[in-house]
């Protein structure tokens, strides 16, 4: 076993297991020591620590409308002028433009919700400007904390052009890991369905905040239409690379300096600005991008979430104490489980009213939990010695 730590001397440790052993053993709950995946041409395994997933065809996110955050999201409301997001317009960023269209029935995962639409997170990009400004939608994590780990969404792309839908990670503008999709990139007659995958670094800032000029941007065709269905979209950001997936299948791996090295938050946006060699547009017509899910497994680098986790993790080793990630799972969040420790989860699901109750301030049961906190760092603490 060995446990690799980033070179932060400003951070405390944020946590990536690789080639776990799985040895006998009893775990008191389900995960306690994580969620595990296999991934890369290599076949490494990893296993994070944290998880945040958000089950947007049963949660209301928006707070019906008013814009306020809940179960971790906060929808964003700020304007860019037409210089700054460097495009003919500007853009507004507006609260009215990220809804919940929930599903009332808590068993069907699809269908349509309350407002007519495919059930889930609506951004919607208007037609119509307001002055100089492209309306526009954007989410963003309330935690900015998101280290290493694999992020997935499902999404089900506009069909209308001239707009960028965006999952992505962000801590600033050469800190960046971006899945984007041009819609007026897409030729249903050809088959020609494009993502974009990008790297923003600093190789990006010296060339204009154009990645198309660097190594860090990669565009790769994908074998199915995204505007007729939900597909899961998915990176995994680790300390030396950041590997791309559609519906569980490897799309790239890119690595070199682009790479982030800090925490940072998770965001999905659907914008335009009119520029011709990107979004193009703006959309003729009110442009809808749907979000049914994020589902993110992470390390924290808040020192209670680590704390939380010395704390919750007795054993590594024991049987049920690891938990391995399902690939393209629509359905499944480990969060609606019943064994879960406390402390275990960031947010509740469609239920929780998303502050956090559930176990992100890190008080549940820490009392009975610190007595065995020194045999988790004794089952681990050979790894230190390789170091």
């Amino acid at each position: 076993m060995r446990l690799l730590q980033p070179s932060h001397a400003s951070m405390a440790s944020c946590w990536i297991f690789a080639a776990l052993p799985f040895l006998f053993g009893a775990a008191t709950g389900d995960c306690e020591c994580g969620y595990s995946i296999t991934t890369g041409s290599d076949g490494t395994q990893y296993v994070f620590t944290d998880l945040h997933e958000t089950d947007f065809i049963h949660a209301d996110i928006t707070g019906n409308g008013e814009g306020e955050a809940r179960h971790g999201w906060a929808p964003q409301g700020y304007n860019i002028s037409s210089q700054a997001s460097r495009g003919p317009f500007g853009e507004s960023f507006a609260v009215q433009n990220v809804m919940s269209n929930v599903n009332k029935d808590p068993k069907e995962f699809g269908g349509r919700g309350t407002l007519g639409l495919d059930a889930g997170l609506l951004l919607v990009v208007r037609d119509v400007l307001q002055e100089d400004r492209v309306p526009v939608a954007e989410i963003s994590t309330t935690d900015l904390s998101y280290f290493y780990g694999t992020f997935r969404a499902g999404i089900k792309i506009t069909d209308i052009p001239g707009t960028c839908s965006a999952f992505f990670w962000y801590q600033n503008d050469t800190q960046e890991i971006d899945m984007e999709f041009l819609s007026a990139q897409f030729d249903k007659a050809k088959g020609i369905f494009p993502v974009n995958l990008v790297l923003q670094s600093k190789e990006a800032a010296a060339a204009g905040f154009d990645a198309a000029n660097t190594t860090g941007l990669r565009r790769v065709n994908l074998p199915f239409d995204p505007t007729t269905d939900f597909h899961e979209y998915r990176f995994d950001y680790l300390p030396d690379k950041v590997l791309f997936y559609a519906d569980g299948d490897l799309l790239s791996e890119m690595g070199g300096s682009g790479v982030p090295t800090t925490p940072g938050h998770v965001l999905l946006s659907h914008w335009s600005n009119g520029n011709p060699g990107w979004s193009q547009g703006p959309p003729t017509a009110d442009a809808v991008t749907t979000v049914s899910y994020v589902k993110a497994y992470f390390n924290s680098s808040l020192e209670q979430r680590q704390q939380d986790f010395a704390l919750r993790c007795k054993d590594p080793t024991a049987s049920g104490a690891l938990c391995a990630i399902p690939d393209h799972n629509t359905t499944f969040f480990f969060s609606n489980g019943d064994n879960l420790t406390p402390n275990q989860t960031t947010y509740g699901g469609a239920g929780d009213d998303g502050t956090g109750d559930g176990g992100g301030e890190g008080e549940n049961n820490a009392g009975a939990l610190v007595a065995q906190r020194w045999a988790f760092w004794f089952a681990i603490a050979v790894v230190y010695a390789t170091f």
